[in-house]
């Protein structure tokens, strides 16, 4: 689809997790974009043990096939990998937007981090002027909802959107993340 938007949904972490479970996230959030939308879905390597380095080198793969304007979205432990190695190394494109879902803060005021952190000025790091959005759901028992405040203080650009009642998987509906994809990504191309 030439005139598509691009999105690129990075997973999390945990045995199965790309066919059993954040697959629902990813069919949730091509239904509520509807056409006009590429969501790419790729399987990260080592799944059950997500190791930043392996994790991070496929993200830069992938990354290098988005055209300006494209969408990141990382879910869990891929939203931590993803801001950090977009941190570490912004990819030559352009983005839109990116998209942190129930993602676990790992630095200082979240979980202790074995092969890295994240820095308090992660928000300086970040490529300047895209916006981006941190979604949490108030009921999330595998990453804390204190993890989006943290995020919030190391990312003072950011929209946080605390949702009640929701896991950490959000209830398997990502209409909100639709709609800030929409809203910040401008029209389509033509």
């Amino acid at each position: 689809m030439a005139d598509s938007r691009q999105v690129l949904f990075i997973q999390g972490g945990g045995a199965g997790v790309h066919d059993e479970w954040d697959d629902k996230l990813c069919d949730s959030l091509r239904r509520e974009l509807g056409d006009g939308y590429e969501v790419r879905y790729p399987r990260m390597p080592g799944e059950d043990d997500p190791n930043y380095a392996r994790w991070s080198a496929a993200i830069r793969q992938e990354l290098t096939s988005l055209k300006d304007g494209a969408a990141v979205v990382g879910h869990s432990v891929g939203g931590t990998i993803l801001v950090n190695a977009l941190a570490e190394r912004p990819p030559e494109a352009e983005l839109g937007v990116i998209v942190l879902i129930a993602a676990p803060f790992v630095g200082a005021g979240g979980w202790p981090g074995d092969e890295f952190e994240l820095p308090d000025d992660l928000g300086a790091r970040l490529p300047q002027g895209v916006p981006v959005h941190v979604f949490h759901g108030l009921r999330d028992e595998t990453a804390p909802p204190s993890h989006a405040d943290r995020y919030a203080r190391a990312v003072p650009q950011a929209q946080l959107h605390r949702l009640p009642g929701r896991d950490h998987q959000l209830g398997n509906d990502l209409s909100e993340v639709a709609r800030a994809l929409r809203s910040d990504a401008g029209p389509l191309p033509h």
